[in-house]
């Protein structure tokens, strides 16, 4: 089966619509035209039998213009205030266009927390699972009413990704207001669009820099790191233009086509490598790069050299390289404010001396993925 074609024929599929895609030229406003061709379209598939979640972008656009705003703002409580009046409309917009094919729909709204912290995770799973049970169209979208940092995940991009990888999507679509991957900027005449992505090395010296559009947060390069998490998953993701929707779905030679590996992460390497919140950076000496890398063992105190950040048991944290490459990340078994104390140390020095519950490893291997 081609890589196309099973975006086609996804049981499941999780569909990621941008700001900018549902928005008038001005930007201001919802262009319910634009919404509505995009309903027509997931309501056919799902009245086909197809299971479909969409992550849909658009909160504070719509809020822009009954606020009397003409570009996205830049303070967090403005962009607050704005997706607080705009995810009512946004919402709305969905439920009545859905409820023209007989279908109901029901919102998720989601934070970062949401998908890195293992029990909400979890919850968040199960909500979507039951939603698709019992028919219903899952429109998921990120609270950015109550977001702090989370507010600039990406424009929805990542979250997408992990939503994908939550429910056990068989593909992923990512629609924006660029129709695929350029070697350069699409504004450039002799740009030229990449079909497929296979890996890491069909990226070399492809420039995927840049910012969204003056309503949306994401860019190109959020895109591409959404596409890399999916495939870790074993899902296939093609970008396209909302545009060219219809194209894609029905197995086109449109966008871009990111395929997966034929090696897949585990359920909870992936969790760990793409959905937790780092809060802190733990620089180990050599010897503890190699047991880590070559050996995969767990991170003991012996082998840390320096502490950063502030953190409490089970978070997440890098786990780097004296030089500052980061080479794993997991949950680690103590506080910011407890390891100083241990580093260099052996555990059964820390258990002579300060108790048996210092007899841990700093983060076992099984909290471990390796990046």
């Amino acid at each position: 089966m081609s890589e196309r074609q099973r975006l086609v024929d996804a049981q499941r599929l999780v569909v990621k619509v941008g700001s900018s895609s549902l928005t008038g030229a001005s930007g201001g406003r919802l262009d319910i035209g634009r919404l509505r061709a995009l309903v027509d379209l997931l309501a056919a598939r799902r009245l086909g039998g197809r299971q479909v979640v969409l992550v849909s972008s658009g909160a504070i656009a719509a809020g822009l213009g009954p606020l009397g705003l003409r570009t996205r703002p830049r303070d967090l409580a403005t962009q607050q205030a704005a997706a607080s009046v705009g995810q009512g409309a946004l919402i709305t917009a969905y439920q009545q266009a859905f409820a023209d094919h007989g279908l109901t729909v029901g919102q998720v709204l989601l934070t970062a927390d949401d998908v890195t912290r293992r029990a909400h995770y979890t919850n968040a799973r199960r909500t979507l699972e039951k939603l698709l049970d019992l028919g219903i169209m899952p429109i998921v979208n990120e609270n950015d009413t109550v977001a702090t940092q989370e507010i600039r995940f990406g424009d929805n991009d990542r979250l997408a990704a992990l939503v994908a990888h939550l429910v056990h999507a068989d593909a992923l679509l990512l629609l924006s207001d660029v129709d695929a991957l350029y070697d350069g900027p699409p504004s450039r005449g002799d740009a030229r669009r990449i079909p497929r992505i296979g890996g890491e090395d069909d990226l070399r010296g492809v420039d995927v820099g840049g910012t969204g559009s003056h309503v949306g947060s994401g860019g190109m390069v959020t895109k591409v790191d959404a596409a890399a998490i999916a495939n870790a998953a074993g899902i296939t993701t093609v970008l396209t233009s909302a545009a060219r929707a219809a194209e894609a779905l029905t197995g086109g030679d449109v966008g871009t086509v990111f395929a997966p590996s034929a090696r897949r992460r585990r359920s909870r390497q992936l969790w760990l490598a793409h959905a937790t919140s780092v809060r802190g950076r733990l620089v180990v000496d050599a010897g503890a790069v190699r047991a880590l890398v070559e050996r995969r063992t767990s991170l003991l105190p012996a082998g840390v050299t320096e502490v950063h950040g502030t953190f409490s048991e089970g978070d997440a944290v890098d786990v780097c390289a004296s030089e500052g490459a980061v080479v794993a990340r997991g949950l680690v078994n103590y506080s910011s404010a407890e390891l100083p104390i241990m580093l260099g140390r052996s555990t059964r020095d820390l258990a002579r001396e300060l108790g048996p519950a210092y007899e841990r490893e700093v983060i076992h291997r099984d909290d471990l993925v390796l990046l």
